[in-house]
């Protein structure tokens, strides 16, 4: 519907449907509602579970690991497709931790725009910032999404204020809210003239609608008390003032965010945010490559492998790797080129995902997200093409920030240990590093609750009771250079030397001054703290 790049061709109508987004928010905003609420109105689910409800039955759809269900966060991001009107939506859901960072990094590799949900009362959080600022890095549109308005909740100017001073942003209300907690009586849609009216009796139900010519409609009173009326009138008429009106070129560009108010437990406003994505938000964009960008319109099916998730059916002990269409018309059972390996494989079980529910892909096209089943052929960074050695760039792998050291708690399945360490590491969860001298391995992560993530997925999904402990290092650098100064460099530091599961040399420090040392005694040697998932 509408294009970053004018002068783009048209793009096909299956590949012009598509909208893939994901949603970023601070954990507690309300980002796990949201995205059921989603699921509901999209017809892909018949009832929301609350995140931490009673039995099986109304568990939340989109967290399938024990740990997320048993606490209510998302750990791990999972891919939803449905269809909302004549589009098709493509939803990843990010960690909204910030333990979990990496990943989350990794999946705004893969989407054309993100939903920033933002608590009524708690406005602009330190984890939203972050994900703002990779948003930020890549250029992604934005549309923000103010929940909880049915709480005790901050004066709307003051929520958008803050928006603007701290990411940088212009906003533009596309609703407007009316009242505040127990008074929110609905918003007003600015965009179509609207009185949007909320239903508490009901949670599963989409508010009525009511059609108006402007704000001095009578109808108006007939539906609110008339001090809510007024101070409505009062405000929005302030707000056309002072804020931009919503330009949908800025909006793609990054430079301006609508903002949508409302309550995703009560479902509310969540059918207006779908319509803005629907309208504003992108097409399925390009993707840059090493030598050139693959435009979506391209006839050749290219697709990169964003995620790897072991064990999502622990019964199969499968791995699925996340797979974002960059162009092309994929059908099932094509053969694509592996670009690493330089192999053929037959893509002959892609699946699409409805959180952990899966069913077979026939076809898919650019902008789409399909699950491949295999056997760890598949990582992070892969790209397959129908035979163009194209590598997708621009996925990055992070220098843990915390390192401890793995034990087995029975010392005879140290080799079972080992396998265990190496799926998660292929899957992103965690970085696996063999020392060079001395047995064990060395696991680093971003956050410290991943410590605990693993060791209950280690337990769970293998039988394997495992012990993490401090290990004298404190953090890894990737080490480049010419193969002469680092088989140098390795030979003088052996002791910190190790390799991580691609078989990359690691320098493992335990202070700056380790670093320090390196940088001044060996010029010919970089120590690097990320590393391009291309291999």
């Amino acid at each position: 519907m509408l294009d970053i790049a004018p002068n783009r061709p048209d793009l096909p109508s299956e590949i012009a449907r598509r909208r893939t987004f994901a949603i970023i928010s601070h954990p507690d905003a309300g980002k796990t509602t949201l995205t059921e609420k989603f699921l509901l109105f999209g017809g892909a689910i018949q009832m929301a579970g609350q995140v931490r409800a009673k039995g099986e039955a109304r568990r939340t759809r989109s967290d399938f690991m024990q740990m997320e269900k048993d606490r209510g966060i998302s750990v791990s991001a999972s891919a939803m497709s449905f269809d909302f009107k004549e589009f098709r939506f493509n939803l990843v859901d990010t960690p909204g931790h910030s333990d979990f960072s990496e990943d989350t990094y990794r999946t705004l590799t893969a989407v054309d725009a993100a939903v920033m949900v933002i608590d009524g009362a708690k406005g602009v959080e330190s984890q939203t910032q972050k994900l703002f600022e990779v948003c930020r890095l890549r250029d992604l549109p934005i549309l923000t999404f103010c929940n909880k308005m049915d709480r005790e909740s901050r004066d709307t100017f003051d929520i958008i204020d803050e928006i603007q001073e701290n990411l940088a942003i212009d906003v533009t209300p596309a609703s407007w809210p009316i009242g505040v907690g127990r008074d929110f009586a609905g918003c007003y849609d600015m965009l179509n003239d609207r009185l949007e009216l909320m239903d508490r009796a009901d949670r599963n139900r989409v508010a009525a609608s009511i059609e108006i010519s402007g704000l001095g409609d009578p109808k108006l009173d007939e539906h609110l008390p008339a001090a809510l009326v007024a101070k409505l009138r009062e405000e929005v008429e302030m707000a056309r003032e002072l804020m931009p009106q919503l330009d949908p070129q800025a909006v793609l560009e990054g430079h301006m965010t609508p903002i949508w108010f409302g309550s995703a437990i009560n479902s509310f406003g969540v059918k207006e945010l779908m319509s803005g994505i629907a309208t504003y938000g992108p097409e399925p964009q390009p993707q840059k490559a090493g030598s050139r960008q693959i435009a979506p319109e391209e006839t050749k099916v290219t697709g990169f492998v964003f995620k790897v998730q072991a064990n999502m059916d622990p019964k199969h002990r499968d791995r699925v790797a996340f797979l974002r269409m960059a162009s092309g018309h994929f059908k099932r059972g094509m053969k694509l080129t592996h670009v690493r390996s330089k192999k053929s494989m037959t893509v002959s079980n892609p699946v699409l995902f409805l959180a952990s529910d899966r069913e077979l892909a026939d076809e898919a096209w650019a902008g789409d997200i399909i699950g491949i089943p295999n056997h760890g052929q598949l990582r992070i960074g892969d790209t397959l093409t129908e035979g163009e050695a194209l590598r997708v760039t621009g996925i990055p792998s992070f220098a843990p920030e915390l390192l401890q050291t793995a034990r087995a708690g029975d010392p005879m399945k140290a080799k079972h240990l080992e396998k265990a360490l190496m799926q998660f590491a292929e899957e992103g969860a965690a970085k696996v590093f063999k020392p060079a001298f001395g047995s064990g391995f060395i696991v680093g992560v971003v956050g410290a609750l991943q410590f605990e993530v693993l060791a209950s997925r280690i337990e769970l999904e293998y039988g394997l009771p495992v012990r993490f402990e401090q290990s004298q290092f404190t953090s890894a650098r990737w080490v480049q250079g010419s193969q002469a100064a680092v088989d140098a460099f390795i030979k003088a530091n052996q002791a910190h030397i190790a390799h991580d599961n691609d078989g990359d040399v690691v320098y493992l420090t335990r202070m700056q001054w380790d670093i320090d040392r390196v940088q001044r005694d060996y010029p010919d040697v970089r120590l690097t703290a990320t590393k391009e998932m291309m291999v």
